[in-house]
């Protein structure tokens, strides 16, 4: 059942659940802080006003503007010195280190503890007309506070993103009184698309920074890197910094002048240049991921706070990471989806900043009115009848679809396959008539409950970005376990700096174990295709989708989207009797692995 508004608040009075409230910051010592209890009232939203500077983020949204359900990770594993540091923690792990209690609403939005129970129970997350009233709600309780856009917002899991060509966010941002933005998945759209928005649509209402993007020829910088706007009389910058391997986690021909990279050495010239120019308050909008955003606070002076995204993370408490200097920076990330509203409350005081609040809060849509003109917006947009690849259609009818109906939980996050990624792996085998499948690890894509028709919106939340090809090559068994290696240096590297985004890819058909502990090219083993181990030089039948090249090698000629949603019409009920996790090696006792619950 879904607890009505009434309802929920009354549970939150009752229960005087553990709230999102930070003491003061002190010296660092780099664990995050300790949460403290809400105001009287029981309400998340109603939160006490603190100090002179307050900054909103949300990143991640990955252009869902309708509630949805969201299940967190039972896998993020750290390894090397980020084993037992947030974010990675999962499950009682996270609950334990926050002194959260288990169940209620906090641990349901942390993590994916009694998921399908607490789910039914609390009901849908996010939406930008939700967003948008809490957004109103905690301006207005904080006069001045800017609201900054973590990137990931136009494009990656949306139908409408695509059809529109990223408008439909674009205005969203628009409505809902973005200040500041970065990007990462922005850039898929295409680097004309982006400048085309840039100068008419954000001209003079929204700045888009970012300091470590310059062309490939000059290496001088296409966006601002910093914007410095005044708070309550307090001069704050805000630098950007967009995902730093964009150019090898997306395709680089849709963005083949510029240059990307993480740049901490410029950073600093960033915050020195802010400095002296008069910011008393600098923080840094990031797409980094949190794990590099932890190194470079360390690494880089004068960042007070890094207000972070990219990984998805949902982390209760910020990160106090001394810097070089032996100042404190504060290290933040914000989640995903729209589940999420980072309230960073600073006290600038005597030439510092002498204490802060913070709070991650959740986005129920059944505790939050939505906004009427951001309702009407979403509305009016969903009904536009588009022009896409030869259809013409109105979106509303394509999105709402029923294609079959699941008989169990349909979830894509954490390292290694979550079951909607298992049923794209099937489907792509099945419809392309290959052995083995791979599926990226993509951490968007929302949640289907048991029972929930599975409608086109699902499978586009999956799979709707702008390089959907479908490929079908041979590979031979040693090329296979090279690709396997490769992905997991990406995500298991010991340094943060060489980890360039993504889980591990998802796949079909190959068994096979992993140690993340291990060095490239020892992390893979026990490949195993029906039951019979692979041959390094036996040829293989692999299917495919997201290719980063331009004309993709063995392109079938069909969309991903395409491709799963016949699969779905054909079988008409899915159930995955046996998900194709890996077998881990050399984890055990890591905080970052949970049962699935």
């Amino acid at each position: 059942m879904n607890l009505t508004r009434r309802e929920f608040l009354q549970v939150l009075s009752a229960a005087g659940m553990a709230g999102f409230a930070l003491s003061a910051c002190g010296r660092g010592n780099g664990n995050g802080g300790t949460l403290t209890r809400p105001d009287a009232t029981g309400s998340p939203y109603e939160l006490r006003p603190y100090g002179n500077v307050s900054l909103l983020h949300y990143t991640d949204c990955h252009g869902q503007l309708l509630p949805v359900y969201f299940r967190e990770p039972h896998v993020n594993l750290g390894i090397g010195e980020m084993q037992g540091r947030p974010p990675h923690l999962v499950g009682r792990h996270l609950l334990n280190h926050y002194g959260l209690e288990h169940p209620n609403l906090w641990s349901h939005a942390y993590t994916h503890l009694d998921f399908v129970h607490l789910a039914e129970q609390y009901g849908r997350v996010g939406g930008f007309a939700h967003l948008a009233t809490l957004v109103k709600h905690i301006r207005a309780q904080r006069p001045g506070a800017l609201l900054l856009d973590g990137g990931d917002t136009w494009g990656g899991g949306s139908g409408t993103g695509v059809w529109t060509h990223a408008q439909d966010m674009v205005d969203a941002q628009l409505l809902l009184g973005v200040d500041i933005m970065t990007g990462h998945w922005e850039y898929t759209f295409g680097a004309d698309r982006v400048q085309e928005i840039l100068q008419n649509d954000f001209a003079g209402r929204i700045d888009f920074v970012a300091q470590n993007v310059v062309d490939v020829d000059w290496e001088e910088r296409v966006f601002k890197p910093y914007v410095i706007r005044e708070i309550n009389g307090v001069n704050v910058a805000v630098i950007g910094q967009a995902f730093p391997y964009t150019p090898i986690a997306n395709p680089r021909h849709l963005m083949p002048e510029w240059s990307f990279g993480i740049r901490h050495r410029e950073m600093q010239e960033s915050v020195d240049q802010a400095r002296a120019e008069g910011a008393e308050v600098v923080v840094v909008l990031s797409h980094n991921g949190m794990d590099v955003d932890i190194k470079m606070a360390g690494l880089v002076n004068g960042i007070d706070a890094i207000m972070g995204g990219h990984t998805h993370d949902a982390v209760p408490a910020p990160l106090e990471v001394r810097t070089p200097a032996g100042g404190t920076c504060l290290v933040t990330n914000g989640g995903s989806n729209g589940k999420f509203l980072a309230v960073l409350d600073l006290n600038f005081a005597n030439g510092r900043i002498e204490g802060y609040r913070y709070h991650l809060l959740p986005v129920f849509a059944n505790l939050i009115d939505p906004d009427p003109e951001m309702s009407r917006y979403i509305e009016d947009l969903r009904h536009r009848t588009v022009t896409f690849d030869g259809e013409t259609f109105r979106m509303a009818d394509k999105l709402g679809e029923a294609l079959a109906v699941s008989d169990d939980l349909l979830y894509r996050r954490g390292n290694f396959n979550g079951t909607f990624d298992q049923l794209i792996c099937d489907a792509l085998m099945e419809q392309v008539d290959a052995q083995i499948s791979f599926s990226p690890g993509f951490r968007w894509g929302t949640t289907v409950l048991p029972g929930m028709p599975i409608t086109f919106e699902h499978v586009m939340d999956q799979t709707g970005l702008t390089y959907p090809a479908v490929t079908r090559n041979e590979m031979r068994g040693e090329m296979i376990k090279t690709i396997l290696e490769d992905v997991a240096d990406n995500l298991f590297n010991k340094d943060p700096f060489y980890q360039q985004g993504g889980d591990m890819v998802r796949v079909g058909g190959l068994r096979y174990a992993i140690d993340p502990t291990r060095d490239i090219g020892e992390r893979i083993t026990a490949m195993e295709l029906d039951g019979k181990p692979i041959d390094p030089n036996g040829t293989y039948v692999v299917a495919g989708w997201a290719s980063v090249q331009e004309q993709p090698m063995g392109d079938t000629g069909r969309k991903i989207w395409d491709v799963v949603a016949d699969y779905l019409r054909d079988h008409q009920t899915v159930r995955i009797t046996d998900l194709n996790e890996p077998v881990l090696k050399g984890v055990d006792g890591n905080p970052g692995r949970a049962p699935a619950d």
